[in-house]
């Protein structure tokens, strides 16, 4: 969906008149109005691809032009132009829909830069519309939200894979929605109608992860009562997740390699071989080269499982999601807190914009519905979203480090659930209890 027609809104005529012949030559359809309310009436007749808008002018402002399109037409594009630039009309312009935003004066060439982004834009939201669907198709699934490029390269990739078999390996921090990226692979699949199986590698004890990766026969070990089936015979013909992969027991991990190059494995204590076709998906926090040189990932595994690799970049590397996403929780945590909708406040927007987030989408999520239930304002303003509380401060690593784990021990004091919480193995999280001279 390329885009051809394009309305230009600017009350100097100088700017309206050259900016129009401009990209007359460059072969697009310009349509000109030198007010907002011009604009608004054009806008309510015609259709554009993209409106490029001056933002201080008379009494209906380029904002308002943003907002209407935003409300009655979101598939338009709007890049913002003014000689009257501020971070805070910036951030309102982006919270409200702009793809992008330009001081005057300004060359010609950043303008048509601009136009060509915004142009792969629309490509990349037209060749993802079919994974949305896909999405949207499934209730089980989490909404995709991307509006930065790196994240829409990420969803061009996903649909790439989708068309394959191919074993996936997404790697990313602690929050940045690998799991989401899972499902999203495997319901734009081929086998999307087959099951999806998850498996939190970290969460299960070592002695139980072969039984749970493989099944068991009856009279297998003690306590194995009647013969169990195992999350890779439960997965056959779909896809399995492989969630937090590196803390897979190392001694579990050749037989792991022998199923993925023989599609077939014996359950605990039988004999008889089971095949299955089974699809892996792998997802990881960790650096993985630091963790096959810590003996945690065999290196050949870790070929096998890394035919097709994903990396999720952090929250902190694009930002242009945070203001998307952060709409997008506030519905969300208002629909589940039976409340009015919330809107952003410009500071907490800024706010938001400023922030690092360590913790990735998911503290984005949680700062939000804090927000959402503590604030019992219509507009959430940046005191309400606590975001020092959230910071990390002066201490070293290690400080943090077992300052957290005491923490997550003083409210869920069984080894097992802590570790879950803390999204690290239970040998880890004893291997730390230890350094720390610390007692479960």
């Amino acid at each position: 969906m390329p885009i051809e027609k394009i309305c230009i809104v600017d009350d100097e005529v100088i700017m309206r008149n050259f900016l129009a012949e401009a990209l007359k030559r460059k072969g697009f359809e310009i349509q000109t109005a030198e007010s907002g309310e011009k604009a608004l009436s054009l806008l309510q007749q015609q259709t554009f691809d993209l409106v490029i808008t001056d933002m201080k002018m008379g009494t209906v402002s380029g904002m308002d032009v943003i907002k209407y399109l935003k409300e009655n037409n979101p598939n338009t594009l709007t890049i913002v132009i003014t000689a009257f630039g501020t971070i805070e009309n910036a951030v309102e312009a982006m919270k409200n829909g702009a793809f992008h935003y330009l001081i005057k004066p300004f060359a010609l060439e950043s303008l048509i830069a601009i136009i060509e982004k915004a142009n792969q834009h629309l490509a990349l939201l037209e060749e993802n519309r079919y994974l949305r669907q896909q999405v949207a198709a499934n209730p089980g699934n989490k909404p995709i939200i991307a509006v930065s490029s790196t994240m829409q390269k990420v969803l061009q990739e996903v649909q790439q894979i989708a068309k394959s078999n191919a074993n996936v390996f997404i790697s990313g921090e602690t929050g940045t929605g690998k799991e989401v990226i899972a499902h999203l692979i495997h319901y734009s699949s081929l086998c999307a109608n087959h099951p999806f199986i998850k498996v939190n590698c970290a969460a299960i004890p070592d002695n139980l992860i072969e039984s749970e990766f493989f099944g068991h026969e009856k009279g297998a070990f003690t306590g194995a009562a009647t013969k169990r089936i195992g999350r890779f015979e439960l997965a056959n013909g779909g896809s399995l997740l492989l969630d937090e992969v590196t803390e897979i027991p190392l001694l579990l991990q050749p037989k792991l390699l022998r199923v993925i190059q023989e599609q077939e494995f014996e359950r605990v204590g039988g004999t008889k071989s089971v095949k299955v076709n089974v699809r892996l998906i792998s997802t990881t926090n960790r650096d993985v080269r630091a963790a096959i040189a810590e003996k945690f990932l065999r290196e050949d595994l870790y070929y096998r499982l890394n035919v097709v690799p994903i990396h999720l970049p952090p929250l902190r590397e694009r930002k242009e999601d945070i203001i998307p996403l952060a709409e997008h929780f506030i519905i969300k945590a208002c629909q589940e807190n039976h409340l009015s909708k919330k809107k952003l406040s410009a500071e907490a927007s800024k706010k938001l914009l400023d922030y690092n987030w360590p913790g990735n989408v998911r503290e984005l999520a949680n700062v939000i519905e804090r927000a959402i239930v503590m604030d019992n304002n219509a507009q959430i303003s940046g005191e309400a979203l606590r975001l020092e509380e959230n910071a990390i401060s002066c201490k070293t690593l290690p400080e943090l480090e077992k300052q957290l784990i005491v923490a997550t021990m003083q409210l869920q004091p069984n080894t097992t659930k802590a570790a879950q919480t803390l999204g690290i193995s239970i040998k880890m999280l004893r291997d730390k209890l230890q350094e720390y001279q610390l007692s479960e």
